[in-house]
């Protein structure tokens, strides 16, 4: 398989969106209004990982731009969960893509203790033979949740995605802990939000 090729159109996909979205939040910053996104990252899954997947799912190779969603990834991260929802209903208004899939593993989070939010989209990218469509996934989660989700990530690889029942169970009282840790947040969003603002202004 020509991986070149192949992933080309996803590597350009993933530059355009990070350059969109954190076009986003420079506009709010602009306007010196909260910005509901923190940071972005983005990247194209690595070959030996598209193989992998593939095979867990039992993905012919010639389906996997059909059939792989991820294979082009976007991070949003927000500060509060109410950021996630504002960050949702933006690209939903969006005419540049289009969303094809929803999961919100905030109001029904993962037995595991994960939560976000996943926006699967159609993405158009223009190449030297025309316009390809290709598939991306958008992620979007606060602070805490996406530092329970890198460990949680971390141990899966050390463990082969069996991770200790003993450990499993300390994942999710932490997810629970880092969700407690959202919501006391959002009660004083008001107020962090008008602290930020006066340190800009300064």
């Amino acid at each position: 398989m020509n991986w070149d090729a192949i992933l080309a159109p996803y590597k350009q996909a993933v530059e355009e969106l990070k350059v969109k979205l954190k076009g986003m939040r420079s506009q709010f910053e602009f306007e010196s209004s909260h910005s509901p996104i923190e940071f972005v990252t983005a990247r194209v899954k690595p070959i030996q990982s598209i193989i992998e997947k593939a095979e867990l799912r039992k993905i012919s190779m010639d389906n996997i731009q059909t059939e792989m969603q991820d294979i082009a990834g976007l991070r949003v991260v927000c500060q509060f969960v109410e950021d996630i929802y504002t960050i949702v209903n933006m690209l939903h208004s969006r005419s540049d893509f289009t969303i094809v899939e929803e999961k919100d593993y905030i109001a029904n989070k993962k037995e595991s203790g994960y939560r976000s939010y996943h926006i699967i989209i159609e993405y158009p990218v223009e190449t030297i033979h025309g316009k390809k469509i290709i598939l991306a996934e958008i992620q979007i989660r606060t602070l805490a949740m996406n530092f329970w989700a890198t460990n949680e990530h971390s141990l899966n690889y050390k463990y082969a995605g069996r991770i200790p029942s003993e450990i499993k169970s300390r994942l999710q009282r932490a997810s629970e802990a880092a969700f407690k840790l959202d919501e006391e947040m959002s009660m004083i969003r008001n107020e962090i939000q008008e602290a930020r603002r006066f340190f800009r202004r300064k």
